[in-house]
């Protein structure tokens, strides 16, 4: 189904899917107060929701929605900050996924329409609904045990690729980490340019460890994150120095976990940790791969509490996996592995 206050918009939706045979469009709702009365009778798989509404928005909707009748939502979301703020709380409100508004110099157009909507729709169709209120809330995760403070760190480095329901995921992991985690942490998510500075932003006022978007020149630094921009590969040299290219996309994304896992794996080897959570595709796959041939530790997202078992699905069949965890237990998994000798790190 679906939302979109504007008839222009919902046109050029509609045609996206209906070109794609394993789509139907079922309904179109007019607003948020619309797509209510008709979801309880249409039961869409899918619904695509606008934020700006009149009447009820795409956020007032999606929380209703969540409590009412929990459905896989994909956001429709502009490439402006208050877009991107507003597309983060829907993320943590329980939305799947968000794709980009259809407009180009303020002009709704079939051309810009996301060339991977239709995918993004068809994987939201399988995902595990999360809501952060109501009926079905997940608890909060449970903090990570404190360090010890006489076991070696040296080079350890954790590295974090997600995609689909990544935001949430990501957001578990890091707050539930303690305030004293010594050890670098770089975090891949699959996003467009102008989501992950405020995906960053998010991150560090959510704490503990502070979080910015990645700079070339930046220096991993113990205890803090780094997440790779938009639109660039994230790469480390063997000094831990940041650098940002422009180089193919890999999986379809840029960033891709895969580019940034090779590079910290060639330069801090075994002391090297990967953690692939939730996300459609196989990003992440070669990286683990690479990670593990280097004689570090990669844990995988257990399929339980994916939202889409997509990229931790790939690295298990690949046999890149030392450990599947679930959501709630993987930053006490990372603090543990980090506390490892060096030298039985493999």
């Amino acid at each position: 189904m679906i939302v979109d206050d504007s008839p222009t918009a919902r046109a050029v939706l509609a045609r996206k899917f209906e070109a794609d045979p394993r789509l139907v469009v079922v309904g179109r709702a007019v607003d948020g107060i619309d797509a209510l009365e008709q979801v309880a009778t249409l039961r869409p798989d899918v619904i695509t929701l606008d934020i700006e509404m009149p009447r009820l928005n795409g956020l007032q909707t999606l929380e209703r929605l969540m409590r009412e009748h929990p459905t896989p939502v994909v956001m429709v979301s502009s490439l402006t900050k208050k877009g991107a703020e507003a597309t983060l709380t829907a993320l943590e409100l329980g939305a799947v996924d968000f794709i980009e508004k259809p407009t180009r110099n303020g002009i709704i157009v079939g051309a810009a329409v996301d060339a991977a909507l239709c995918d993004k729709v068809h994987a939201a169709a399988r995902a595990r609904v999360r809501t952060r209120t109501g009926v079905g809330a997940a608890a909060p995760p449970p903090a990570a045990p404190p360090v010890r403070r006489e076991r070696a760190w040296a080079r350890k480095t954790v590295v974090i690729a997600s995609s689909t329901g990544g935001p949430q995921a990501v957001r578990a992991v890091l707050t539930a980490l303690p305030a004293d985690f010594p050890a670098p942490i770089v975090v891949v998510q699959h996003m467009p340019a102008g989501f992950t500075r405020t995906f960053a932003d998010r991150m560090h006022e959510l704490g503990p460890l502070p979080a910015a978007e990645a700079r070339r020149g930046d220096t991993l630094q113990p205890g803090h994150v780094l997440i790779a921009p938009g639109g660039s590969h994230l790469v480390v040299d063997m000094q831990g120095v940041v650098q940002l290219t422009q180089g193919e996309v890999e999986c379809g994304v840029r960033p891709a976990a895969n580019v940034t896992m090779a590079s910290i794996a060639a330069a801090r080897g075994f002391a090297t940790i990967g953690v692939v959570l939730t996300g459609m595709g196989h990003d992440g796959t070669r990286g683990a791969g690479l990670i593990r041939a280097a004689g570090g530790y990669v844990i995988t997202e257990a399929e339980a509490t994916c939202v889409v078992y997509g990229m931790p699905r790939s690295v298990v069949e690949a046999g890149h996996t030392n450990a599947m965890v679930p959501l709630h237990e993987i930053a006490a998994a990372i603090v543990d592995r980090c506390q490892l000798p060096a030298r039985i790190a493999s």
